[in-house]
């Protein structure tokens, strides 16, 4: 009937191991292949699922699971065949237990040696990757061509007809950042903008009630960003709850919605312990920050868990002292 999904079925056995394989030339995908054995590296030769699929009574055999190539991205599965991209916990914690010390130039310094060879990733693409999409949108060509159809109806994403939707979000991290934050409110209210806050609650300065409700009281929102700041928060899994129980009841308190950990570190299958309906700490890709990975989809802006859906945050571009290039010509290429 008019608008039936064509079915996609598995062709063959599919690998024990996961690995990296291609679907068309734009597309490298991470996951278990049935055309051979993938590869552990994105580099060299990978196979083509696109050249080993087959119709079949109205449905696509393929030689890989789609739902899970999607969950693996989502869940940033790629990155050294788990969920994380931590950095070496001894190295980590002296970093910041010295970090209060250094000036904002020795810390510079010593992140470009941190990240030193970010140029040199080839997966994912950076400053954008859209693998994601690249692989539902071929997905949709092969089932149209299955049904012999050219085209399909759709529903514009945003009202009317806006191109694209955009969040703007502030870390609050210091004492000088809290306190010029009325300042910020006044400068995002002269474009129309009703930001969201993002909200340390312990250790790095005060949060009282009158601070969130001025925030609040003029139509900005507020978010808790992680407990205090010092990237360790998961770290270990029993430390992640303890303070998690600690972040709910703020989120509570505050009445927040919203939930972001410090410099974006993540575990992604820890999320269903924070009692947000979203959370914002996962990029589109990483190569600058100090937890590499990305969920590779060009669309993305938040971690919905009440809706049981991954959007993650469409940037991982913060530390641009990096490159030395504070232009915005990297925004405009990543939009």
């Amino acid at each position: 009937m008019p608008g039936a999904v064509c079915p996609f079925l598995p062709k063959g056995p599919l690998s024990g191991a996961k690995g990296y394989f291609r679907f068309g030339e734009e597309a490298i995908c991470y996951g278990q292949y049935g055309g051979g054995e993938p590869s552990p590296l994105p580099t060299g030769h990978l196979h083509d699922a696109l050249g080993n699929i087959a119709f079949q009574d109205g449905a696509i055999c393929l030689p890989f699971d789609a739902s899970q190539i999607v969950e693996n991205f989502g869940r940033e599965a790629y990155v050294n065949g788990s969920n994380q991209a931590k950095p070496k916990a001894a190295l980590s914690k002296l970093y910041y237990l010295v970090r209060p010390v250094l000036s904002v130039g020795v810390r510079k310094h010593l992140q470009r040696f941190h990240l030193r060879g970010w140029d040199k990733i080839p997966f994912p693409h950076w400053p954008v990757d859209r693998t994601v999409d690249t692989v539902l949108e071929r997905l949709l060509q092969l089932s149209l061509k299955a049904q012999q159809r050219e085209r399909i109806p759709f529903i514009w994403f945003w009202p009317e007809g806006a191109p694209s939707c955009a969040v703007m979000t502030h870390d609050v991290e210091t004492t000088a950042g809290r306190d010029f934050c009325s300042t910020l409110m006044d400068i995002d209210d002269r474009f129309g903008i009703k930001a969201s806050f993002q909200v340390v609650p312990e250790e790095r300065y005060e949060v009282p009630q009158e601070y969130l409700d001025s925030i609040t009281k003029r139509g900005f929102e507020v978010a808790v960003q992680d407990l205090n700041h010092d990237g360790h928060l998961y770290s270990q899994r029993q430390q992640f709850l303890s303070r998690g129980r600690k972040i709910n009841r703020y989120g509570r308190e505050w009445g927040a919605e919203g939930f972001r950990a410090a410099i974006l570190y993540r575990r992604e299958e820890w999320f269903d312990d924070l009692d947000f309906s979203y959370e914002m700490s996962v990029p589109n890709v990483a190569h600058l920050d100090p937890q590499r990975g990305g969920c590779c989809h060009g669309h993305a802006l938040l971690h919905w868990k009440a809706a049981g859906a991954s959007r993650h945050n469409n940037t991982g571009l913060s530390p641009l002292h990096i490159l030395r290039d504070y232009s915005i010509d990297l925004w405009k290429r990543q939009d």
